[in-house]
């Protein structure tokens, strides 16, 4: 078989044909999947309290409310979003900067389900652009903020807007004269800039500076043409030059970390910018089999919260989901592309460090899609964990620093 083939027998196992149970359905999907996870504060909950979301499914549940990009799901969520950051307004206002900053992050979680899984509709978008607002605005309270800075795509090209936004949250020391090491963060699917405060704060105990981008086809105000599989290309070569012109960054020490569909660009980032990175993580990363129709096929009914069918389709701007799965795979490919230039893998192109990391029952993003590079370019650096889901968690992160950090000391 060849390396590209379609497995006989997915990792995956019995598990790739399974009904996971909660597609259609709201209430299968608070009281089989998210309701613990809301308890716990964790994803895609992090930041936020279970006595927000709670009546808010509650509503949902009670009206039959099922279809995410409905105005109606979006809002459901908004206005609890919106009184909580203006809660945080007047604490802020009152002095209590403590009170303020949980509300402001409370505020934040809520947005960020109000615009899942995608931002697809004129409601969400203004969502989006609201949690940026209070994000950003919650932040300068915080000891050290974020920073939200637009630069311009030098290299833009072939539909490509001219500015990129990013945000930046660098070590006080960074701004005294002593340059910070750099994690690249490339975001996902449906977690985008706001969604990272606990990242950032690990990066800020480490020393290191974190600049966020999100992916193209994800939020409208991503520059790169998403129909364009070299776009990414153009979009980080003109990042990693605005880094070397900072005096706050050390340009020679830089990570890139993609999360879920970020992996990808992480992956081609390791590639074709190896020179600029001492290494890069393709986190829960899809590479190749993905994006196959084989794939494509069951996503619906495995474990992710919402059908990924639609947010797929317009990430990538085709017409509908059979356009995709004819043609997703044979343009964007980083094994098999018809494309010059877009399989830098199976060229045979080096690449910088790269640690691949996952759960082995992912089905979002198929293991064999990390496996496929070992057998391409440089060695590859890999850890799976044994009966976990998409991304590896908990486990994976207690992985990905400590490799992050020899990485960076090894420069």
């Amino acid at each position: 078989m060849s390396l590209t083939e379609v497995p006989k027998q997915w990792l995956l196992g019995d598990l790739f044909l399974k009904d996971y149970g909660h597609a259609g359905s709201i209430q299968k999907l608070w009281e089989m999947r998210w309701k613990m996870p809301c308890q716990r504060g964790v994803y895609p909950f992090h930041d936020g309290k279970f006595e927000d979301f709670e009546p808010i499914f509650n509503f949902l549940i009670e009206n039959n409310i099922n279809d995410p990009y409905s105005d109606e799901y979006t809002n459901a969520f908004f206005p609890v979003a919106q009184k909580l950051t203006k809660d945080a307004d007047e604490l802020a206002k009152g002095g209590d900067k403590v009170g303020a900053k949980a509300l402001y992050l409370r505020a934040n979680a809520v947005y960020r389900l109000s615009r899942f899984p995608y931002i697809g509709t004129p409601l969400k978008e203004k969502v989006f652009e609201e949690q940026k607002r209070s994000y950003v605005r919650g932040s300068k309270l915080w000891d050290v903020p974020i920073e939200e800075v637009t630069i311009p795509h030098k290299y833009a090209a072939n539909g490509d807007g001219n500015k990129i936004p990013l945000y930046i949250r660098a070590p006080k020391s960074a701004a005294q004269g002593k340059r910070a090491p750099v994690v690249l963060l490339i975001t996902g699917l449906d977690g985008h800039r706001p969604d990272n405060t606990e990242r950032t704060d690990e990066h800020l105990k480490r020393g290191w500076a974190t600049v966020i981008l999100d992916i193209p086809g994800t939020t409208v105000d991503c520059p790169a043409n998403k129909r364009d599989p070299l776009a990414p290309d153009r979009l980080f070569s003109s990042i990693l030059e605005w880094i070397e012109g900072q005096g706050q960054f050390e340009e020679k020490r830089v990570i890139a970390w993609g999360l879920s569909a970020g992996g990808y660009y992480a992956i081609r980032l390791a590639h074709t910018h190896r020179e600029k990175l001492v290494g890069s993580v393709g986190h829960g990363a899809g590479t190749h089999h993905y994006i196959g129709r084989e794939w494509l096929n069951e996503i619906g009914r495995h474990e992710y919260p919402f059908g990924l069918e639609r947010a797929y389709v317009s990430k990538y701007g085709y017409e509908d989901f059979e356009e995709m799965k004819e043609k997703c795979q044979r343009e964007f490919s980083l094994i098999s592309s018809e494309g010059k230039g877009v399989a830098v893998v199976k060229d045979g192109m080096k690449s910088c460090r790269l640690l691949l990391i996952n759960g082995m029952l992912d089905g979002c993003m198929p293991v064999e899609d990390s496996l496929l590079l070992s057998e391409f370019g440089s060695p590859k650096e890999m850890r799976f964990m044994q009966g976990r889901l998409h991304m590896g968690y908990p486990e994976a992160n207690s992985v990905v620093y400590p490799w992050m950090e020899e990485v960076m000391a090894s420069k």
